[in-house]
């Protein structure tokens, strides 16, 4: 089986292994496949096949490729299916990935762009990730960094001797509220100094801006802050940031319903239930799209390529998009049944991310 990380352009079966004539008849079944979810048998392919051969032929070569691991014959069926194995040699060997057409692009551009006007971050990414939704019949997922959002004000309030409540808030005025710990006997000015001290500070930063110019004014002794201030502080930044790289994450999915079309037959029905499991969980969905982030281009993890998906048969692409520093900020792409088209929704993912980088650039 392929490896869990696997980019495009990375199939441990050679190219050089198939013939022209078993290459033709692997891409009729992949894309019967894809087209129709159905398994194909060689009677069928002897007659849908650009070569002439006979059906015996055909079932000759259909056994060459069931030795390589490239298809299977499912339990119903004489018909054959692709393998995951199958389906990622033929993303990376065969598959011809189209280009968008000039109305594809254009209505990526219109709806991205027009939500990038004077828009927050979060709403660019809501709008980008309803539309690769739409077009792609799919569900989408987009994954930012917390820590990104320019800030507005901060707020710290009192709700018993040993917890106060954190208010943050963002220039596009979402609002997030932590409760955080604070020392027992807590005065109450100490919480006002520490909202004074950030407010004095914050407008326009990011968390992690924020946090930085924090720790270097405390560290050269230019924060004239008392020790229970600081740890007010301190502790606000911790429940911001979810303590760990996990909780600076935001995920954003559109589009559950559309996994709910075209299924065919109860494990159907129990791939989507335990991909909506995966998704509301969100802590494997992060680890997955993180690993998407430290790679180029778009990445493609098919069924059990990724430990998340295994259970459900899905796969999913994704592309990174960056800042106008050109730093990686985030993921964005769509989850589907293996049998996604591929060739339409790889440069489309593609397509959105760069939109996306470049509103983010301006």
């Amino acid at each position: 089986m392929a490896s869990h990380d696997v980019p495009i352009g990375s199939t441990q079966v050679s190219l050089a292994a198939l013939n022209e004539r078993s290459r033709e008849i692997f891409r009729q079944i992949v894309e019967s496949y894809l087209a129709t979810g159905e398994p194909v048998g060689s009677r069928n392919l002897a007659r849908i096949l650009p070569i002439t051969l006979s059906s015996a032929s055909v079932r000759n070569v259909m056994s060459d490729l069931e030795q390589l691991g490239l298809i299977y014959a499912p339990h119903t069926s004489a018909g054959r299916l692709p393998t995951e194995l199958g389906l990622r040699f033929f993303v990376d060997a065969l598959m011809e990935i189209g280009d968008l057409t000039e109305g594809d692009r254009r209505n990526i551009e219109a709806q991205v762009a027009a939500a990038g006007t004077g828009k927050s971050l979060e709403t660019i990414l809501t709008e980008a990730s309803q539309m690769l939704s739409g077009l792609t019949r799919s569900a989408s997922i987009v994954l930012t960094t917390k820590s990104n959002v320019r800030l507005k004000h901060i707020e710290f309030v009192r709700l018993d001797p040993e917890r106060a409540l954190a208010v943050l808030v963002d220039e596009s005025g979402q609002v997030e509220n932590r409760v955080l710990n604070i020392p027992a006997g807590l005065p109450s000015s100490a919480l006002v100094e520490a909202g004074n001290f950030l407010n004095a500070r914050i407008r326009g930063k990011t968390l992690a801006e924020l946090r930085n110019e924090i720790e270097t004014a405390v560290k050269e002794g230019q924060a004239e802050l008392d020790q229970l201030t600081q740890k007010v502080i301190a502790n606000g930044f911790a429940s911001w940031s979810g303590g760990d790289s996990e909780g600076e994450r935001q995920l954003i999915v559109r589009g559950h319903a559309n996994l709910l079309e075209d299924l065919h037959a109860l494990e159907d029905i129990e791939r989507v239930r335990s991909l909506f499991d995966a998704l509301e969980a969100k802590r494997g969905v992060i680890d997955l799209l993180g690993r998407a982030e430290r790679g180029e281009g778009v990445r493609i993890f098919i069924g059990s390529e990724n430990k998340l998906f295994s259970l459900s048969g899905s796969s999913t692409i994704v592309a990174p998009y960056r800042d106008s520093k050109g730093s990686i900020v985030g993921v964005l792409g769509v989850i589907g049944p293996t049998r996604l088209n591929y060739a339409r929704v790889i440069p489309m993912v593609d397509y959105t991310a760069r939109v996306v980088s470049r509103l983010l650039s301006t």
